[in-house]
């Protein structure tokens, strides 16, 4: 054991370097979950002239006394603006979104208005900027509203619209190759034979990584020859991927031959073997500018993997600085053992509460192939190595699962 790299060392090993990929251009409307690789600034100014909020009248303020008989002078409406000038005694029947008339700096909303052929008799007085929206009111010409490193929502798309952008620099999407190994893995739907599995942990990951936003490359499945498996590696260089996550493979039998066929291609390894439950044969290499992560055959554990080294890494090659799940507080819900000398992540259910620390209860069995467990789970129980034995009711760390 005590050859086994502690967790936070393997993370920061496979972070090391790790930063937005190159920018590019793309369309609003392909921007969202997009990070942006620059600042944006506004290249208008947001109202761009004084506007109605309402509909109503434009007056001097100084006219619109209580009973003044006012002479409507013409109409404003949105994107018709009004060429004159409001003078002493003038008002102007103006619409919401109209341009505010020069001389004009109040809107009397028409409820406070009595209209007579073309004279309007104010209702209630009004006072200077009263139902106007300032020029500038949202935002002004120059003005950075968007950050680099944010992470572009569907209300920031309407603001970048606003500020006249009709696209948006952002990071370049990761290309994650996705490679499966093993002689027993069959597809869903098949009839597998006598020693035979369901491949399954792909399609999570392929659900993972596309909701961190990087782009699939499914390499499908290498049976276990070390040609087969040198083949895959190969067509992930050649797709230009940035990761390359494995799944088997990566343990020390001899029909694991991934690790072999990584350092055939070039592959330089950083580690082998982590000191953690689930996921203890991980490894980590580099070649150039790909980035491989040797996830365990084992469901649960390349689950567990992927969520704590393959979404950071994403995150990072995306340009993010929120890389890691932020773990909460809970009150675990029944008691556990003292833990040795791996970093545990237990599969647990979560019972939210609206006036306490949520309760976590860890799943009976922990085995790493039991994927109903998995799937069932809302949580991960973080157990650091070396934890003392924890009573039910004590306060935990933990990882919530997406839903």
């Amino acid at each position: 054991m005590a050859s086994l790299m502690p967790v936070k060392e393997a993370r920061d090993a496979v972070l090391a370097g790790a930063a937005g990929l190159p920018e590019e251009m793309v369309a609003l409307e392909q921007a969202c979950g997009r990070v942006l690789a620059r600042d944006i600034a506004a290249l208008r100014t947001q109202p761009p002239d004084a506007m109605s909020a309402m509909d109503g009248y434009a007056v001097r303020a100084a006219d619109a006394v209580l009973g003044a008989k006012l002479k409507v002078i013409g109409e404003v409406a949105a994107g018709r603006p009004f060429g004159r000038k409001v003078g002493a005694g003038d008002a102007v029947r103006i619409f919401t979104g109209g341009v505010v008339p020069k001389g004009a700096d109040a809107v009397v909303i028409q409820e406070d208005t009595a209209r007579d052929g073309d004279i309007v008799v104010i209702n209630e007085a009004s006072r200077t900027g009263r139902h106007v929206r300032r020029a500038g009111l949202d935002f002004r010409e120059g003005d950075v509203l968007l950050r680099q490193g944010h992470v572009l929502s569907d209300r920031d798309l309407a603001l970048a619209a606003a500020m006249n952008h009709p696209t948006l620099p952002v990071h370049r999407k990761p290309k994650v190759a996705l490679l499966a190994t093993g002689d027993e893995l069959v597809m869903p739907g098949s009839r597998p034979t006598e020693g035979q599995v369901v491949y399954s942990s792909g399609y999570a990951l392929r659900a993972l990584v596309t909701r961190e936003g990087a782009e699939v490359i499914d390499l499908g499945i290498a049976r276990d020859m070390l040609e087969a498996t040198t083949s895959a590696i190969r067509s992930a260089i050649a797709a230009g991927a940035d990761i390359l996550a494995s799944t088997g493979g990566a343990s020390v039998g001899d029909h694991d031959l991934v690790k072999q066929a990584l350092e055939a291609e070039g592959v330089g390894i950083a580690f082998w073997r982590i000191a953690m439950r689930p996921g203890k044969p991980m490894m980590h290499g580099r070649r150039g500018n790909l980035r491989v992560l040797g996830l365990p055959g084992n469901p649960v554990s390349s689950y567990v993997c992927a969520t704590l080294f393959l979404v950071p890494l994403i995150r990072a090659l995306s340009g993010r600085s929120d890389l890691d799940p932020r773990p909460i507080r809970a009150v675990l819900g029944a008691q556990l053992a003292a833990n040795d000398v791996r970093e545990d992540y237990l599969r647990a259910t979560l019972e939210e509460r609206s006036d306490a620390l949520p309760i976590v209860t860890p799943m009976g069995v922990q085995d790493s192939s039991l994927q109903a467990n998995l799937a069932f789970s809302q949580a991960l129980i973080i157990r650091p190595a070396h934890a003392p034995a924890a009573a039910a009711g004590s306060v935990c760390d933990v990882l919530k699962l997406p839903l």
